[in-house]
């Protein structure tokens, strides 16, 4: 049992350093007006409280003036307290972050295995249909009704927009349209492994962008993380066999449009409660909108006829196959790294991108038999090595 005083009229819990250990008085800092002023007393019985534990009420015998065992001779109230144990709490929360950690881990598995056959398939139909603007355009349309589905049968909750959301998401959608185009016009034309090194790179748009048009300034180990990354990038394109300069300049305008598509939505989502899955359902409609009549223009529906025949005479049927797999992984890898981005913080999903494109540049060059000379392969780890570090500089 244990006396303490009532300082307002809701009881609340106690905590251990509200109480003094040893013979030191305990006097009310504070009293209801609605209680007679208390004598400060002394308590003779000393207190031995452990103040890493919190004290909570479990019972008050009497309030104010009413109750038979109130002492009404001190007009003190008497409530019954004790120590909390943690044990229980301890255990629970260690429960609870080894299963964050293993759905993480599940979430990062998941992510590069898509991307590695994402990848591995989306080569495959530009090696036969080399038409990366319709190629782009079912990917996201794919997406686009897989959400929509989804949305209709209530498998996932239906995002609430207005029109505020998607005026804020347009300039994403531009950035992200141009990202994707880029990145397919580059994977036509070069092998998936440079196409990959080259985009390593994006760390270094990231901060020249940031720095020259926003103002914002870094830490030297983030200029300094840029070398690597830029050598590697430039060293790997010098020694790449098939080097191609559309290729090349694909991956690099890739990396400057997702730099932008990253700027845009930091600035204009900010408070927007809409998951990660949803948004990007969203942000791939809207970029089927305006990436669509850019492809008929580019390339058009005689090209695409003409090309499709010739792939079904050169492949066979499995090529429809091949263009359905490209474009269901594109938006299976791309959501569930969204997905991602709601559990984890960013330099996380910084380094887990670092490792994705490790896990695409080996297994492209495995299952393509992509020839690789030492100072190449040499270039690819320099740069890769370099994006580590900048995530781990600017954490």
């Amino acid at each position: 049992m244990m006396i303490c005083s009532l300082r307002s009229q809701s009881v609340r819990p106690l905590h251990g350093s509200e109480f003094v250990s040893g013979s030191k008085s305990l006097i009310p800092t504070k009293r209801s007006s609605l209680l007679p002023p208390l004598p400060a007393r002394k308590i003779s019985r000393q207190l031995t409280l452990s103040l890493s534990r919190p004290l909570h009420i479990s019972s008050v015998e009497s309030f104010g003036s009413s109750g038979t065992s109130a002492r009404k001779d001190d007009g003190l109230i008497k409530c019954e307290a004790y120590e909390a144990d943690r044990s229980e709490a301890a255990a629970s929360a260690a429960g609870s972050d080894v299963a964050k950690r293993v759905k993480i881990g599940i979430y990062f598995a998941t992510w590069w295995a898509l991307n590695v056959v994402f990848n591995i398939y989306n080569k495959k139909v530009l090696n036969a249909y080399p038409y990366p603007w319709l190629t782009s355009t079912l990917s996201l349309a794919t997406g686009s009704l897989m959400m929509l589905i989804s949305w209709a049968t209530r498998i996932a909750e239906t995002p609430k927009t207005d029109f505020e959301f998607w005026k804020t998401l347009f300039p994403v959608a531009v950035a992200h349209t141009i990202g994707h185009v880029a990145a397919t016009v580059s994977m036509s034309k070069v092998a998936v492994s440079f196409t990959h090194i080259i985009k390593s790179g994006e760390p270094a748009f990231s901060v020249l962008v940031s720095r020259f048009l926003l103002g914002e300034t870094f830490p030297a180990s983030v200029y300094l993380s840029l070398v690597p990354i830029i050598g590697g990038c430039a060293l790997a394109a010098v020694t790449e066999l098939n080097f191609n300069m559309i290729g090349f300049m694909g991956a690099m305008i890739s990396n400057l449009a997702f730099v932008f598509r990253n700027i845009f939505s930091k600035r204009g989502m900010k408070g927007k409660s809409v998951s990660g899955m949803n948004y990007y359902a969203c942000l791939s409609m809207l970029s089927l909108v305006i990436l669509t009549p850019f492809a008929i223009a580019v390339e058009g529906p005689q090209m695409w006829a003409a090309g499709f025949q010739k792939a079904l005479s050169d492949i066979g049927p499995q090529i429809v196959w091949w263009m359905a797999a490209q474009s269901v992984f594109y938006h299976l890898y791309n959501q569930v790294s969204y997905m991602s981005l709601d559990e984890i913080s960013p330099l996380t999903f910084s380094i887990g991108n670092t490792m994705k494109r490790i896990s695409v540049i080996v297994s492209s060059i495995i299952i393509f038999h992509t020839p690789v000379q030492p100072v190449n392969a040499l270039g690819a780890a320099i740069a890769v090595l370099g994006t580590f570090l900048y995530s781990q500089a600017k954490q």
